[in-house]
């Protein structure tokens, strides 16, 4: 089973956009997990222009699924977080300072060091890793020694390639898969995963175990309600 998580970001953007707690980012993230996501997954930057440190704080006792924290580890403020919350995973990804959203993965073959060195200190705290890379065979090769058990595949080229040929946009992620499996890493996917191209890209990469899904959700949400939009991207999960 493809877990789906729901990242509740853009939740928090609209909240924060003006003021006061309306949307309540708490309640919904409750009611994302009561309507069947198996996951929430929250990405708190610097500035905090949408999920709050405090969010996150508030968040951990309450979830009853998954709780994902993704981040930039180089910032000590993110580290020191992840290590008071204890979520079930960590999901560390190179964003650049002031970035919009995440556009790459890590270059594991330069940073494999500073990747082995605080990948362990989160495992001896008891908390899974995730790692976003590209879908490049030797990034994947190089992941392995950093000790992450899990790899989130960044899919952005995929979801830009899809409408103009699915199988080549596809084929990269096919062999990413693959070489994750012979190397024992787990596999997660995400960003402009919808529900245009998701159950393609569920059918044919395979070990898949979770994607993480934030700004096509809560966009699809305004036309269907956030309860259907939930139910059908588990549907899209179905395969």
């Amino acid at each position: 089973m493809i877990k789906l998580s729901v990242n509740i970001n853009k939740i928090a953007t609209l909240r924060n956009a003006r003021g006061g707690n309306t949307p309540d980012v708490i309640k919904m993230a409750l009611d994302i997990e009561k309507f069947g996501a198996q996951g929430i997954t929250v990405h708190p930057r610097p500035d905090e222009r949408h999920i709050r440190y405090s969010d996150v704080r508030q968040l951990k006792p309450l979830l009853t699924t998954e709780f994902n924290i993704e981040g930039n580890p180089r910032e000590q403020k993110f580290i020191d977080l992840v290590m008071e919350v204890k979520p079930h995973q960590v999901t560390l990804v190179p964003d650049a300072d002031g970035q919009l959203t995440s556009d790459h993965g890590w270059n594991t073959l330069k940073h494999t060091d500073y990747l082995q060195e605080i990948i362990s200190s989160f495992k001896n705290a008891g908390i899974r890793t995730s790692i976003f890379v590209d879908p490049v065979k030797e990034m994947i090769e190089a992941a392995q020694l950093t000790g992450t058990e899990r790899i989130e595949l960044y899919t952005e080229s995929f979801a830009a390639g899809f409408a103009a040929n699915k199988a080549a946009a596809v084929a990269p992620f096919v062999m990413a898969a693959e070489v994750a499996m012979q190397c024992g890493l787990g596999l997660n996917a995400g960003h402009d995963l919808s529900l245009e191209n998701l159950n393609y890209f569920a059918q044919h990469v395979k070990g898949l175990q979770e994607v993480s899904i934030g700004h096509a959700l809560i966009s699809d949400a305004l036309y269907f309600g956030i309860e259907n939009t939930v139910q059908l991207y588990r549907r899209q999960l179905s395969v």
